[in-house]
C-alpha cells in the first residue's frame, strides 16, 4: 500500500510557523531562499513585514583565527541575556556535493539543542566576499522569526573579501598572535570595514604587540567629530575569557548607530544595494533568453568599427527592457562616449 504525499505547507503558513519559532520551518524557508526555488518572491513578500527588528553581527577574519568558536561564545553569552539568537556560518563549498562542508555547525554542537538558537550553514558556492549569495535573504528569514541578534559568519576572507560590511549593523574582525600583522590586515581592507576589532587566542605570545600594532594602525586613519572609534578587545575563545566584554562593545557600537542614525543609513544603504543587484540578476537573465545570434551580431559591429561598445550596450539594454535610445551619442566630461 502506497503512502499518501505528505502535504507541503504554503508560504503563507510557513512564515506563520517560522514567526512562532517552529525551526523546520524556518529551515524550509531557508531552504526555498538557499535553492532559488519558484517561490522566492512569494517568501520574500510574506517575510518583509516582518523584519528589521533583529541586531546583525557580522564576524569575519583570516581562516584560523577562531571565528567559529568565537561564534559559539558569542552564541552563549547572548543567551546569558535571555536572547533568541540566529546564526548563518557561510562554510566553504564541498567540491563534490557543492554544499556546505558544515565545519562551523560541528564547533557549535553544545547549542543543538537549544530552541532558542537557530544555527544554519550555507555554502558560499563559489561566490566570492564571503557570503553565500543568499545569505540576504536567509537573514531575513531568521529576523522575522523572531531572533533578536543574527550572527553571519563568514568564509574567511582574503584580500577584499569584505562584503560582509554591507550586510552587517556591526562588523567584527578576528585576528590571532601568528596570522599575521596590522599591515597584512590593512592591505586585506579590513582596516576599513571593522567596527570592533578582537585580538583572539590573547594567551598567546605575540598577542600584546598585535594589539598595539593594530592600535597604531586604527589611529592613523581620520574620523569626523563624533564617528565611532574602533575598540580592541582581546579574547580567548576556546575558555570565554573577553566575550562578555566583546558583547558590551557590540552593544555600544548599536547604540551609537541609533543616537547617530547611522542605523537607519546603513539600512538603506544596503537595501538599495540588494535592490541593485537583483536588477542586475534579473537583466541577466533576460539576456540568456536573448537568441546568441543577437550578441553576436553586435559584438561583430563592435569587431568592424561600426558601432562602439557603449552604443551597444545601449542597444543591448534597450532591447531587454523594451526602451527606445537615441539615435546619437553623447560625451561626457571625461571624453568617454556617454549615454543620452
Amino acid at each position: 500500500m502506497t503512502r499518501p504525499a505528505r502535504r507541503r505547507d504554503s508560504v503563507p503558513e510557513l512564515v506563520d510557523r517560522a514567526r512562532a519559532g517552529d525551526p523546520r520551518a524556518v529551515a524550509r524557508l531557508v531552504s526555498l531562499v538557499e535553492d532559488a526555488a519558484p517561490a522566492l518572491r512569494e517568501v520574500a513578500a510574506a517575510l518583509a513585514p516582518h523584519t528589521g527588528r533583529a541586531a546583525v553581527v557580522g564576524i569575519t577574519g583570516a581562516p584560523g583565527v577562531g571565528k567559529s568558536t568565537c561564534t559559539s561564545g558569542l552564541v552563549a553569552a547572548y543567551r546569558r541575556r535571555g536572547l533568541r539568537v540566529g546564526v548563518l556560518a557561510v562554510d566553504p563549498s564541498s567540491p563534490f556535493s557543492g554544499g556546505a562542508l558544515l565545519g562551523d555547525r560541528v564547533r557549535m554542537q553544545e547549542h543543538a539543542t537549544d530552541p532558542e538558537v537557530y544555527i544554519r550553514s550555507m555554502a558560499s558556492r563559489g561566490h566570492l566576499g564571503g557570503l553565500a549569495w543568499a545569505t540576504p535573504q536567509a537573514l531575513r528569514v531568521l529576523d522575522a522569526a523572531g531572533c533578536d541578534v543574527v550572527l553571519v559568519e563568514t568564509v574567511g576572507v582574503g584580500q577584499s573579501e569584505v562584503e560582509i560590511a554591507d550586510l552587517a549593523d556591526t562588523t567584527i574582525v578576528l585576528l590571532a598572535p601568528g596570522m599575521g600583522d596590522a599591515v597584512q590586515v590593512a592591505k586585506a581592507g579590513l582596516l576599513e570595514v571593522g567596527d570592533v576589532y578582537v585580538v583572539n587566542k590573547a594567551d598567546r605570545e605575540g598577542a600584546d604587540r598585535l594589539s598595539r600594532e593594530l592600535r597604531h594602525m586604527l589611529s592613523l586613519g581620520e574620523r569626523s567629530e563624533g564617528a565611532w572609534t574602533p575598540p580592541v578587545i582581546r579574547t580567548v575563545a576556546t575558555t570565554g575569557d573577553g566575550l562578555d566584554k566583546l558583547v558590551e562593545a557590540v552593544e555600544a557600537h548599536r547604540e551609537h548607530l541609533r543616537r547617530s542614525e547611522e542605523l537607519a543609513a546603513r539600512r538603506a544603504r544596503r537595501a538599495r544595494e540588494e535592490i541593485e543587484t537583483l536588477t542586475i540578476v534579473e537583466l541577466r537573465r533576460r539576456l540568456s533568453l536573448l537568441p546568441d545570434n543577437r550578441l553576436d551580431a553586435l559584438a561583430a559591429r563592435v569587431l568592424a568599427g561600426e558601432l562602439d561598445p557603449y552604443r551597444a550596450a545601449d542597444m543591448l539594454v534597450a532591447e531587454l527592457t523594451g526602451e527606445a535610445i537615441a539615435t546619437s551619442t553623447a560625451t561626457d566630461t571625461d571624453g568617454l562616449p556617454g549615454r543620452r
